[in-house]
């Protein structure tokens, strides 16, 4: 079967990868060396790994079928099905544990619609969908954590500390909206019932706001990727594809 999409043909990495050919190949030499092109038993694969890269990378994001994603690059449907499978959980950014002194961090969390409803439940979008904590370094706006997804349903006050971003964190200090009422993060003044914020008060939730705008920009960025808008992944897919989608906006924001 003739394949349309190619890793040998420069022209196609970076509307599927949103990185030049140079950083690709640099992407490439380190999944080989965590692994991902280690021979294990049973048939070999029918693509070499930097095609196999491009087809996770464009699944994500255009979201095609894989029927279509196998016949443009030119396997079968199910052989499709495997290197998604394989390729894409070792693409997973690696959470940060060490901040600098200084760091300043910003959480907030990002629903991702999910036809799983095992993993899914239905959100204040009344949609089925995973709720994703998402800790950004305010200065370099990469992202350094992702939380384990949590049903659409859960506030973003307990998924804080249940998708495990809370013990990422630490004691760095972090800022986030006011959905983070008594979690010790710093969140907007609220105004007092039947009062008025002081001036000092509103300039500084105004500059919060400045400030936190940044994660918004990066879900904004990240939500380029289509498979973030309507996941057909079942389990743990739609977590790997999260955590593969910010590893490739971290090297996007790198360069």
């Amino acid at each position: 079967m003739p394949r349309v999409i190619t890793a040998s043909e420069p022209s196609w990495i970076a509307p599927f990868t949103g990185l030049i050919p140079r950083d690709f190949s640099r992407l490439v030499t380190v999944l080989r060396r965590e692994g991902a092109d280690t021979v294990r038993p049973g048939r070999p694969w029918g693509l070499p790994l930097e095609d196999r890269v491009l087809l996770v990378a464009a699944y994500w994001r255009t979201n095609l079928t894989l029927r279509q994603l196998a016949l443009l690059f030119g396997v079968s449907k199910s052989a499709a099905d495997r290197i998604i499978d394989h390729v894409g959980p070792l693409f997973a950014l690696k959470a940060r544990r060490r901040f600098r002194k200084d760091a300043v961090l910003i959480i907030d969390g990002t629903l991702g619609p999910t036809r799983d409803h095992i993993v899914a439940a239905q959100s204040k979008n009344y949609m089925y969908s995973t709720n994703h904590q998402v800790v950004i370094d305010a200065d370099t706006r990469l992202i350094v954590a992702i939380g384990t997804p949590l049903p659409g349903n859960r506030n973003d006050c307990k998924a804080w500390e249940e998708s495990g971003t809370k013990a990422v964190v630490g004691r760095t200090t972090t800022i986030a909206d006011g959905g983070y009422p008594g979690t010790g993060l710093i969140i907007p003044h609220r105004r007092p019932r039947g009062g008025e914020l002081t001036e000092w008060q509103a300039a500084h939730n105004h500059e919060h706001k400045q400030v936190r705008a940044r994660v918004e920009h990066v879900f904004a960025h990240m939500k380029t990727w289509k498979i973030l808008r309507d996941c057909r992944l079942k389990g743990d897919g739609v977590h790997h594809a999260m955590l593969g989608i910010a590893r490739l906006h971290n090297l996007l924001q790198a360069t």
